[in-house]
């Protein structure tokens, strides 16, 4: 099997994505869980560039031990009049004190003439004085060969050169930048293929997603000889982004045998990493992205659900436990009763000889999805129907009424109360609550009166609120969905309420989050 090595710039280009900006603590955390992946390089940042960075770099040598990878400072060639000894930017690689070190350096000669205004011949001696000066202080550098690809089309003499001032300096890897992610695959292959054929130096590839290539990219890099590969984790960085490891990962493991990670152990730690980043990053969880999104292994019509109870190879073309994702059978309109069985065994509940009951419920479910619910993000509210409607559900409470009233006062204080009569048991309790606002109120009401019968409630909390108007043209009176996500600090998970009244909705929502975390994630 071939190797290659993973380069992660998740905590240096990924932290110039837009609406990106992660604290040391946060850069720590990611860092153990690359390395717990399995990752070879970690990129960590560029100590000359802010304190952040020093701060960071000072941390990890004093607190991590790093079982697979190698701390990589990031920098850049020395300036056009300094010394590599009296240059600030490396000084201060060398005083981060990593094993391996990333310099980049123009391979364009348009940027040489027009970003930096020096003669070529200049940049080459930079290239080769800084990879000298790196090497004589005992450190694996990795040459960034900016805008190679572009450099090379343009001036493919000169792009080259700057790649063998680099290695002529001793450089151990030299790595050609997409940095624009203009290019082709096809012209990826041909020119990584001509590289590996002139230059006496391991190569590396590092892809932008402008064109959408960056994985298609990366990939066609491999297959020419490319034995390091860089990239972020869900492709995140300027722009448009970075290739995505979360995606190269499995099709290198996986499709092109070639190996990656130390074993498949690590490769199944993929999905956890992949959303572990994105929630420290406060990032959107993309749904559908390949081999680690929500989305990526479920199945919603009834022909292709009917097909993977038989065989998942149907319909998937891996197994989502190689990468730690699980498979997700949805229930809509668009289901059959093989949907419906398949997602009653997942919750537990025995449905053979059961037909007619299941065929009730999914005519249920369409009434419902038409009036506006939809189940799919809101797989709580949907097991909760499941086992209401086939007998399997034991409520942990009942509520016989709530009034929730709001108050503006003429300073512009606004506050709201909620009063809620429940049954717990052969117990029934009259609560009252005042809160920030008529969900806030309802939300503490509730709590108060279940707190003194079923004190784990104080474990839950609301992690995130939407409301969603459903047909804009009525305006005030629209009918509104109000999806509510919920944890306990281990479990996560979604209900979903729908109303003219928004308030109806929410509390519909909460009375679900509720019921299903007293009467399910507790037991679990």
């Amino acid at each position: 099997m071939a190797k290659v090595y993973l380069l992660d710039t998740t905590l240096r280009d990924g932290t110039q994505g837009e609406g990106i900006s992660l604290t040391v603590a946060d850069k720590l955390e990611i860092a153990q869980k690359l390395d717990d992946l399995g990752i070879a390089y970690i990129e960590g940042g560029f100590p000359g560039a802010n304190p952040k960075d020093q701060d960071f770099f000072r941390t990890v040598n004093e607190r991590m031990k790093l079982k697979h990878a190698k701390m990589t400072a990031f920098g850049f060639t020395r300036r056009p009049n300094a010394s590599a000894e009296t240059d600030e930017g490396l000084k201060a690689l060398i005083a981060a004190n990593t094993p391996a070190v990333a310099i980049v350096g123009k391979a364009w000669d348009f940027h040489v003439h027009e970003a930096l205004r020096i003669p070529l011949e200049t940049n080459l001696q930079m290239i080769r004085d800084t990879i000298a000066f790196l090497k004589q202080n005992n450190r694996e550098v990795i040459f960034d060969a900016e805008h190679f690809f572009d450099g090379y089309k343009r001036n493919r003499d000169y792009a080259l050169a700057t790649l063998t001032a680099a290695a002529e300096a001793g450089v151990d890897w030299v790595a050609l930048c997409d940095t624009n992610g203009g290019t082709l695959p096809n012209e990826i292959h041909a020119i990584v293929s001509e590289v590996r054929r002139t230059i006496p130096v391991a190569v590396g590839i590092h892809t932008h997603n402008d064109g959408e290539l960056a994985v298609a990219n990366t990939l066609a890099a491999v297959q020419a000889g490319a034995t390091m590969v860089h990239g972020t984790i869900n492709g995140i960085g300027e722009r448009c982004g970075n290739a995505n490891l979360a995606s190269i990962i499995p099709n290198l493991e996986l499709k092109m045998n070639v190996s990656c990670l130390p074993s498949p152990d690590h490769l199944r730690l993929l999905t956890s990493t992949a959303r572990f980043v994105g929630e420290v990053a406060n990032l959107v969880s993309h749904s559908y992205q390949p081999f680690v999104g929500h989305s990526a292994f479920a199945h919603k019509g009834g022909i292709h659900v009917s097909a993977i109870a038989r065989n998942p190879e149907t319909y998937e073309h891996i197994r989502p436990e190689l990468v730690g994702n699980e498979r997700r059978v949805l229930v809509s309109e668009l289901s059959g009763l093989s949907n419906l069985q398949s997602q009653a065994e997942s919750f537990g509940i025995s449905v053979e000889g059961r037909t007619e009951e299941l065929r009730k419920l999914l005519n249920h479910i369409k009434e419902l999805e038409y009036a506006g619910y939809q189940f799919e993000g809101a797989e709580a509210s949907q097991e909760l129907l499941f086992r209401r409607s086939l007998g399997a559900f034991d409520p942990p409470f009942e509520v016989h009424s709530v009034r929730v009233d709001t108050d503006v006062q003429t300073d512009d204080e606004v506050t709201s109360q909620a009063i809620v009569k429940i049954s717990i048991g052969n117990e029934t309790v009259l609560t009252v609550c005042e809160g920030n606002g008529p969900v806030n109120a309802l939300d503490g009401v509730l709590r108060k009166a279940l707190q003194p019968f079923r004190p784990e409630i104080a474990a839950m909390h609301l992690t995130d609120y939407k409301v969603r108007v459903l047909d804009e043209k009525d305006a005030t009176a629209a009918k509104v969905r109000v999806l509510i996500e919920s944890t306990d600090g281990q479990a996560v998970w979604r209900t979903i309420g729908v109303s003219e009244n928004v308030i109806e909705a929410s509390w519909e929502a909460l009375i679900d989050s509720m019921n299903y975390f007293l009467a399910i994630v507790v037991r679990r």
